[in-house]
């Protein structure tokens, strides 16, 4: 079969309402603000011998919108940002930028992402892997490709491409 068959799936329920901020080279930090995400999602791959699609879609959009909705109405927070530090004290989870304390949320409105910065290229990332990995465990072996676009605005966005191999 061949492999060069794209799907995409850019629906109206795959958007989330986060707020973030990003640090800066150097010592600076922007202020905490938050955006309307919508998130769209490209797959390629070979046809299925016997279904004849690269991906069935309800599964696409499922496998999506679950991570779309774990980080909805939360605080986006990058773990692997080397000028942050995260304290919990008690039902609190706090924010410190280089040594300084900044911010105090509720836990349960943080969403903690494996990431450097709360950019939407890294975001777009961290989606495209949590979908690979997501597929990959339902067998779907078929993907050459998952590409990721995170649109914070509308016609303001940033696109990752994961390519899986042939």
């Amino acid at each position: 079969m061949r492999s060069d068959f794209k799907v995409t799936v850019s629906k109206d329920y795959l958007v989330f309402s986060s707020a973030h901020f990003i640090t800066f080279r150097g010592h600076q930090c922007e202020t905490l603000h938050g955006h309307n995400y919508r998130v769209g999602v490209t797959v390629e791959g070979s046809l299925d011998d016997e279904t004849l699609f690269v991906v069935d879609f309800s599964i696409l959009k499922k496998t999506v919108r679950k991570f779309v909705d774990e980080i909805d109405h939360k605080v986006i927070l990058p773990l692997k940002n080397p000028k942050l530090a995260f304290r919990e004290v008690g039902a609190q989870r706090h924010v410190d930028y280089f040594g300084q304390h900044t911010y105090t949320f509720p836990i349960v409105d943080c969403a903690m992402m494996p990431i450097e910065n709360s950019t939407a290229e890294m975001i777009a990332q961290y989606l495209a892997h949590r979908t690979r990995e997501e597929l990959a465990a339902m067998g779907i072996s078929n993907l050459t490709a998952i590409e990721m676009e995170v649109e914070e605005s509308f016609g303001q966005s940033a696109t990752y491409r994961l390519g899986l191999g042939a």
